[in-house]
C-alpha cells in the first residue's frame, strides 16, 4: 500500500514555520518523525521557538543574502533537502490600489511573491540531491478570486504565486515537483498582521466570512497540514504545477 505521506526522516525546510500555520506544521511533521528545519525572521523564532529536535535557521526571505545564507547552513547540517515548504507572505491594512502608495505595494510583492522566488533559488541545489524533491508554496483563494477589496498587492502577489509554481513546475521536472496550496481565509495570527509583525488596525470579521463557505466556518491551521503532507508525499507522485485549494468551497 502506497503511504500518502513523507517517509520517516524525510528532510523538511519550512520556511515561515514559526507562524499559525507554519508552527501546527512542524508539529505533525514530528509527530511522522520527520527532520524539520525552521526558517524565520529572528523575532519570530524569538516569540515562538522551535520544537527540540528542529533546526531553526534565522531569515528575512526578501533578502537574498539572508536566504542563501539559510539554505547554506541547512547545506552544511544536512547536504540535502526532500521538500521546501513555504507559508511566507503578508498584506498590511485594507487600502484600494488608488490609494495605495507604491513603497507599500513594493513592500508586499516583496514579501509574498519574491520571497516565493527567493527560497526556491536557493532551495533548488539541496532539493536536487534529495529523495523524491518537491516544493509547496502557499497561495491564496485571494490568488484566484478577489472577494474582498483592499488587498491588491497580495491578491496579485498570490496569482504570482501560483504562476510561479506553474513555471518552476516545468523548468524543474521531473527531477523535483513543484505544487502550491490556496487557503481560504484561515484563523490565525496572520488575519490581524502576521507573526512578527505589528497587528492591523482593522479587525477580520471572521463570523460574516464564516456565513458564506459553504462549510460555515473558516479554516484552522490544522486544514492545511494534511494537503500539504500529501502534496509533498509519495501519494501525489504524479501531482505537478497545481495548486490544491483549501477554501471550504470558498470562491466568491
Amino acid at each position: 500500500m502506497v503511504s500518502l505521506v513523507p517517509a520517516a526522516g524525510s528532510r523538511i525546510a519550512v520556511a515561515g514555520g514559526c507562524g499559525g500555520m507554519g508552527r501546527v506544521f512542524v508539529r505533525a511533521a514530528l509527530e511522522l518523525g520527520l527532520r524539520v528545519a525552521v526558517l524565520d525572521l529572528p523575532r519570530s523564532l524569538e516569540e515562538f521557538p522551535v520544537p527540540d529536535g528542529v533546526l531553526d535557521v534565522a531569515c528575512d526571505a526578501t533578502s537574498e543574502d539572508a536566504v542563501t545564507a539559510a539554505f547554506a547552513a541547512v547545506g552544511r547540517e544536512w547536504g540535502a533537502l526532500d521538500a521546501l515548504v513555504n507559508f511566507v507572505g503578508f498584506t498590511n491594512e485594507r487600502r484600494t490600489i488608488e490609494a495605495m502608495p507604491l513603497g507599500e505595494w513594493n513592500e508586499i510583492i516583496t514579501g509574498s511573491l519574491t520571497s516565493a522566488f527567493l527560497l526556491a533559488h536557493a532551495a533548488i541545489p539541496l532539493l536536487r540531491n534529495g529523495t523524491s524533491p518537491s516544493i509547496v508554496s502557499t497561495s491564496s483563494t485571494f490568488g484566484v478570486t478577489v472577494s474582498m477589496p483592499g488587498f491588491g498587492p497580495y491578491a496579485v502577489a498570490k496569482a504570482g504565486v501560483i504562476n510561479l509554481t506553474r513555471v518552476l513546475a516545468r523548468e524543474l521536472g521531473p527531477d523535483i515537483r513543484v505544487n502550491a496550496i490556496a487557503p481560504g481565509i484561515t484563523q490565525t495570527a496572520f488575519l490581524d498582521g502576521g507573526t512578527g509583525r505589528g497587528a492591523k488596525a482593522e479587525k477580520t470579521n471572521t463570523q460574516a466570512i464564516a456565513n458564506v463557505v459553504p462549510l460555515k466556518r473558516i479554516a484552522q491551521p490544522e486544514d492545511m497540514v494534511g494537503p500539504i503532507l500529501f502534496l509533498i508525499g509519495p501519494g501525489a507522485a504524479y501531482v505537478n504545477a497545481q495548486t490544491l485549494h483549501v477554501n471550504g468551497g470558498h470562491w466568491s
